[in-house]
């Protein structure tokens, strides 16, 4: 897929800054989702190691507080409630693409819905890769609900599986990466909130998890 002008635009072309100066002490996926969530970050061993949970808030949706936690988000309220977070970072993703952290300091980096919102997503990516450990895991998670004046415009008129398949493509134009696999955790089905995962590995050899066994990849119709 490529990405043509204006893919990238918004709406409201404001600092996130201020969109988001006010804290939001809500979830913006249903109990069903938030459980598929942490049901995922499980089966790929997430908790096991040290995470960055990008685009976080006061809740990471882990099932059990991983070995570290650094939250990353743009609400300092919301980072210091968040309670399994160990060290947070405020920053904006969309002004400031580079991680400030070293290379290998990571066994996971999560996006819970919140990919969507990206302006530099390619940029975003490269930086997560490069902030894991070999065979780290970056796992991005996300649904139908978002705002809509912050979500991008390819995001607002591409169906769910388009979606998949530009988060695929946001892996394949930052790479190398082993993968990405994707899933599709819960269908539209008038019961709750859909939900799509899609994944990559670092390549390279690290530690070895039955957990991470080869996984197949499923794109929603």
């Amino acid at each position: 897929m490529s990405f043509p002008p204006g893919f990238f635009d918004r709406s409201d072309p404001e600092p996130d800054e201020e969109f988001y100066a006010s804290p939001r002490f809500v979830t913006h996926i249903d109990d069903r989702a938030i459980a598929a969530v942490s049901s995922l970050y499980e089966e790929l061993g997430v908790p096991e190691g040290d995470v960055l949970d990008l685009m976080s808030s006061w809740v990471s949706h882990l099932p059990r507080p991983p070995r570290s936690l650094c939250a990353l988000g743009m609400n300092a309220e919301e980072l210091a409630a968040n309670p399994m977070a160990t060290s947070r970072v405020r920053q904006d993703l969309n002004q400031t693409q580079h991680l400030p952290f070293p290379d290998g300091s990571f066994d996971a980096v999560l996006c819970c819905v919140s990919v969507d919102y990206l302006t530099a997503p390619v940029e975003v990516f490269g930086e997560a890769r490069r902030v894991l450990r070999a065979s780290g895991v970056m796992v991005c998670t996300f649904s139908n609900r978002l705002f809509p004046t912050k979500a991008i415009r390819g995001w607002l008129y591409a169906t769910d599986a388009e979606r998949v398949r530009i988060v695929e493509d946001y892996f394949r134009h930052s790479g190398p990466w082993e993968g990405p696999a994707s899933r599709t955790c819960l269908r539209p089905d008038g019961l709750g909130d859909p939900l799509y995962a899609v994944w990559a590995r670092r390549p390279g050899r690290g530690l070895v998890d039955p957990a991470l066994a080869p996984l197949t990849r499923s794109v929603p119709t």
